[in-house]
């Protein structure tokens, strides 16, 4: 972008143009304009057009008379190759790709149900619907139980417990780690059933028949 200002010489004062870069990189990869100090590059247009190999002050000049950036793409080619771009729209197109692919990334996070050794039928059953919940959510379910006192030494009511619970929601889980013993702890890990992990169910109208004699 082209600017004026005015400087001092003795008594008089005079008119100089001169011209604002936008910008003077991309990253710490990429290196545009000014900044570019090699003899010559190749030059790409805008629309991918190959414009050949030309000393840098000239390509720099296609640069500004086309309002657009020269940006050195591929640094380690010989000569390096730059194109002709608008930096701030490559950058804001840049961005919103990232956004998206960010936006379609789906984030797998640890939830955690707390069973214990003696629970009751009708918390289980909450436990259990809350962890369906979770699965069914695409998360992860980590199942602990927490010994009190004695408990410690009948540390197979809680494996017992762990069984039970995975088993009653196996349709939407699968145990990734099976219950293990840590210090008054016990911790099973439950993630998402796939599809190709479910059972396969055969229809009854479609189970052979046993032949008549």
């Amino acid at each position: 972008m082209q600017g004026i200002r005015v400087i001092r010489i003795g008594g008089f004062f005079a008119r100089q143009s001169y011209f604002i870069w936008r910008c003077t990189h991309i990253s710490t990869e990429l290196i545009i304009n000014e900044r570019i100090r090699d003899r010559e590059v190749r030059v790409i247009g805008e629309d991918g057009q190959q414009l050949g190999i030309m000393p840098t002050e000239r390509a720099l000049q296609l640069a500004e008379d086309a309002r657009l950036d020269l940006v050195k793409i591929v640094p380690r080619a010989q000569p390096p190759v730059c194109k002709l771009m608008d930096y701030d729209k490559h950058r804001f197109e840049q961005a919103k790709r990232e956004k998206e692919i960010r936006k379609n990334q789906k984030t797998i996070t640890l939830k955690e149900v707390q069973l214990s050794a003696t629970i009751e039928e009708n918390d289980i059953q909450v436990k259990a619907r809350n962890a369906v919940k979770f699965l069914k959510a695409g998360d992860k379910v980590k199942v602990t139980i927490r010994f009190r006192g004695r408990q410690i030494t009948h540390s197979e009511i809680g494996y017992k417990v762990m069984r039970d619970f995975a088993e009653r929601i196996s349709d939407v889980a699968v145990i990734e780690r099976m219950p293990k013993l840590e210090g008054r702890h016990m911790i099973m890990i439950l993630v998402p059933r796939q599809e190709k992990d479910k059972p396969a169910k055969q229809d009854k109208e479609t189970q052979p028949q046993n032949p008549q004699a």
